[in-house]
């Protein structure tokens, strides 16, 4: 366990450092090829600002407007034939458009039930099991310019749904009700 711990603190500046050694060895001008990826690190910030901002816009109107509640009301039916609790359901959603949102939302939840309970333990693993879909879709496909994103969409809304499955069975046999 101490190997660990002592990995965790020094794995980033033993991966710098070997970097730097490796860009060194093979002749590269480190600093210059730093700055310029960082200059084209700006430029696609640039370039993919007014998707961020469209995007967190619209999740910002939807959790005030009260529509993620409106949408949580009429998905929770879905789950009533499982023992899947309902308080979770405005997470799963929200955790698909922005992150920090479901962090908001799942604060409250920690503040409501406790971090210790099972829904709060629930909503930690889904959060570890689940990404946020159309935030990763909007930037990365932004930033390299892809137009057609063919299956992707289905394939992230599939994986994101057996992530959340997987997190309520997990929670369930880990810590149980």
């Amino acid at each position: 366990m101490i190997f660990f711990v002592w990995l965790s603190d020094w794995i980033i500046p033993i991966i710098m450092l070997g970097i730097v050694i490796y860009g060194l060895l093979k002749n590269v001008n480190v600093y210059e090829a730093f700055i310029e990826g960082a200059a084209d690190g700006l430029k696609v910030t640039v370039d993919i600002l007014p998707t961020l901002i469209g995007l967190m816009m619209a999740v910002g109107m939807l959790r005030s407007s009260g529509g993620l509640d409106g949408i949580s009301r009429l998905i929770s039916p879905l789950f009533s034939w499982s023992n899947f609790p309902d308080e979770v359901v405005p997470i799963a959603l929200m955790r698909t458009f922005s992150s920090s949102a479901a962090t908001g939302l799942i604060l409250d939840t920690f503040k409501t039930y406790g971090p210790d309970s099972f829904i709060g333990r629930l909503v930690s693993i889904m959060f570890g099991c689940t990404e946020t879909i159309f935030y990763t879709l909007s930037v990365y496909f932004m930033s390299v310019k892809i137009k057609n994103s063919r299956y992707t969409l289905a394939g992230a809304l599939l994986a994101t749904l057996i992530g959340i499955i997987a997190s309520y069975y997990l929670a369930l046999w880990i810590f149980g009700i």
